[in-house]
């Protein structure tokens, strides 16, 4: 592959919903450019894009491919995403890399809603877009309900810029409004358009031209006085409506049939921005605000958007260098880790493949293997003129899971590898969770979960496994209470005595407060430390349940010594089970978690959601509407959220989202804490019979 500067360059995200075709149309695009002999298939496996086997196993795309498509001496990056919304993370990734993106939409469904979340990203992102209706050639294909169904969704208007030429078995090809020809098949051949579509024709190129006029003052005059422009004057406008984002050019395709790609293809050339034309990118330089343009003589900045790592291939690094060059064997500056890295050898990546050239130019995608320390969002660049550029938002990730280690050898590796999975993946996270002493894998859903672990096993070799996390429950005590305790231990040689006697009265303001209140001698307060350890190591195990205590006062008032048997672990064992049977006494309850959901949700699902939220004891705490959507706030407990991602996608099929944080804490209603606390008495019981 040859070296394309700036201005050859096109980076265009495809993004849809699972199913709509991007992989099949990226293969088809590769075949057609000559980069490939043949087509691969999705069944057997063998495309560009989704060359990993958990992607061939499961038959979807998981992960965001680079494919480069070299036409009209032109290099157009496409960027091949993951429709399913588990892996939304890898979708914004690629869309904070791209300068344009095509929606592609199932000429059959329509408009689905892993296609409504990607067109509301690109949005954010102010990328200009193209709609591209595919599968034209599949049964029941209906070019009009697929577009009306798009055009009740956008705030933008769309503009057909083809139309097909028919539709199901009988589609040929596409009718192409900017030069007023049909293209058979893929592209290569033109006709005349047909007499039963031209009245169609002429009628939509009124009324792209009129779009195309409102680009350019001097074209609408034009356009005025004349009522016609050329093909030229058409681009000029079209593709300054397109930039600004006052338009959505339509088009249409087939992607298995490799029909209609040739004008898809002229229309990304000729439309879609290079990276010399996109606004300027503001990074954080030593001075402050720093703007960045995309020109090879400018001062370095590479985004770094995507990492894999594979114990074959070694470490991958993906970047899009906003400003500057690079060439192999240089030495960069990552200003988020603040070292310095060397790249060895740069390369240009064809899904699985890397093509090596020598440099790669300002506004180009590359990929570098082995790279130590960098990870996904670190800016990279000269030591001597530091910059960071700005990393997107992604969205949370509230689908948890207890992971555990297969075997004892696992144990030992798995904390590196769930780091090497997060840092791979921005939408994945891990944690300790000191109250229930597990360790917690968090994700958008359990397909996304499901593909962490299996790529923990075959990549990294650790086998995990997976359970319902426990809820975080807190023991604590409604009353005061008073209890005494006498450790005597007498077998042979010295033994061992120590009597406590404590009270204890619940709190609100502090976890837990101890205090010495021995008066006259009885014990001495030497022991005091050692009476203590035994509270505490209570208070982490939970007397009822299992669960930490807190918001207990101790008073250690009396008790009693032996001159010769007392000793610091007697004392221990008796502070220890004085304090237990005192909680017991102190009318003792669990507290759960309660957060702050706020769901947001289309309005014809409102009532179901409504009433699910009352099954899960939620609170509502107000209800307004936001672009459309109604958002609710309600308190829930934590213990009624644990898969409430997946209640939520079925609900709303999969249009609902929700974000959760800590709020406060409450008493377990009795009839939900007593089956906890039998569980826990069953487990004791088990341990003891082990």
């Amino acid at each position: 592959m040859k070296e394309y500067s700036t201005e050859k360059i096109r980076n265009i995200a495809l993004v849809s919903h699972s199913g709509a075709g991007k992989t099949i149309l990226s293969e088809a695009m590769l075949h057609f450019s000559g980069a490939t002999t043949r087509m691969g298939k999705i069944e057997d496996g063998t495309t560009a894009s989704d060359f990993d086997e958990e992607e061939a196993r499961r038959t979807i795309s998981l992960y965001t491919s680079v494919i480069p498509v070299e036409y009209r001496d032109t290099k157009i990056n496409f960027l091949d995403t993951p429709g399913f919304t588990d892996f939304i993370g890898e979708v914004i990734s690629a869309l904070r890399v791209a300068d344009g993106a095509v929606v592609v939409v199932d000429a059959v469904n329509g408009l689905e809603v892993g296609a409504e979340i990607a067109w509301n990203y690109c949005t954010e992102f102010h990328l200009p877009r193209f709609l591209l209706i595919n599968k034209m050639d599949r049964e029941n294909a209906n070019f009009q309900k697929a577009l009306k169904s798009v055009e009740e969704f956008s705030e933008i208007r769309l503009i057909p810029i083809q139309l097909p030429w028919g539709e199901k078995q009988s589609f040929q090809g596409v009718i192409d409004l900017l030069t007023m020809k049909a293209y058979k098949g893929d592209g290569k051949t033109t006709a005349e358009i047909p007499a039963e579509l031209k009245d169609d024709a002429e009628a939509a190129r009124a009324k792209l031209v009129e779009a195309a006029a409102e680009g350019d003052d001097s074209l609408l005059e034009k356009y005025l006085e004349s009522g016609e422009l050329s093909e030229e004057e058409v681009i000029r406008g079209l593709t300054n409506v397109v930039r600004s984002g006052g338009f959505i050019p339509v088009l249409v395709s087939a992607g298995v049939s490799e029909m209609g790609l040739s004008r898809f293809l002229d229309a990304c050339v000729d439309l879609m921005p290079s990276p010399k034309d996109i606004p300027t990118v503001t990074a954080e330089g030593k001075a402050g605000k720093e703007e960045i343009t995309a020109k090879d003589d400018g001062p370095l900045a590479i985004y770094v958007w995507k990492t894999t790592a594979d114990p074959f291939v070694g470490k991958q690094t993906f970047f899009r260098i906003y400003s500057g060059t690079i060439s192999a064997d240089v030495r960069v500056w990552n200003q988020t880790k603040g070292i310095e890295e060397r790249l060895g050898s740069v390369n240009i990546p064809r899904g699985k493949e890397s093509i090596s050239v020598k440099t790669i130019h300002a506004g180009d995608i590359c990929v570098v293997p082995k790279l130590t320390e960098t990870s996904t969002t670190n800016t990279l660049c000269d030591k001597n003129h530091p910059l960071t550029l700005p990393i997107p938002t992604y969205p949370n990730a509230l689908y948890r899971v207890a992971v555990f280690p297969k075997t004892q050898a696992d144990s030992t590796k798995i904390s590196a590898t769930l780091a090497r999975l997060c840092e791979e993946d921005m939408t994945l996270t891990h944690y300790n969770d000191n109250t229930t002493l597990q360790t917690i894998l968090q994700g958008m859903g359990d397909q996304h979960i499901d593909v962490a672990i299996r790529r923990a096993e075959t990549k990294f070799q650790v086998g995990i496994i997976i359970t319902e996390p426990k809820v975080p429950y807190q023991e604590t005590i409604t009353k005061p209470a008073t209890a005494m305790y006498r450790h005597k231990k007498q077998s042979g040689g010295s033994g061992q005595f120590g009597e406590v006697h404590l009270k204890i009265n619940p709190i609100t303001d502090k976890d837990f407060d101890y205090t010495w209140d021995v008066f006259g001698g009885a014990v001495s307060q030497s022991y005091s430390s050692s009476i203590l350890k035994g509270i505490q190591s209570v208070m982490k195990e939970g007397v009822i349940a299992g669960y930490p205590v807190s918001g207990v006062h101790v008073s250690v008032f009396d008790g009693k010594e032996h001159p010769v048997d007392s000793k610091p672990v007697a004392f221990e064992v008796a502070g220890r089970e004085a304090f237990k049977l005192a909680v017991r006494d102190a009318n003792p309850v669990l507290r759960e978690p309660i957060m702050l959901v706020k769901i947001t949700v289309p309005e014809a699902n409102m009532g179901d959601v409504m009433g699910d939220l009352n099954t899960r004891r939620a609170r509502i705490q107000g209800m307004e509407t936001e672009h459309g959507n109604s958002v609710v706030t309600a308190h829930v407990p934590l213990a009624e959220m644990l898969r409430y991602t997946t209640s939520l996608r079925s609900i709303t099929g999969g249009r609902g989202f929700f974000s959760m944080e800590f709020d406060h804490t409450e008493v377990v209603p009795a009839h939900i804490a007593q089956p906890i606390i039998d569980a826990r008495a069953k487990e004791q019981e088990a341990k003891k019979e082990e």
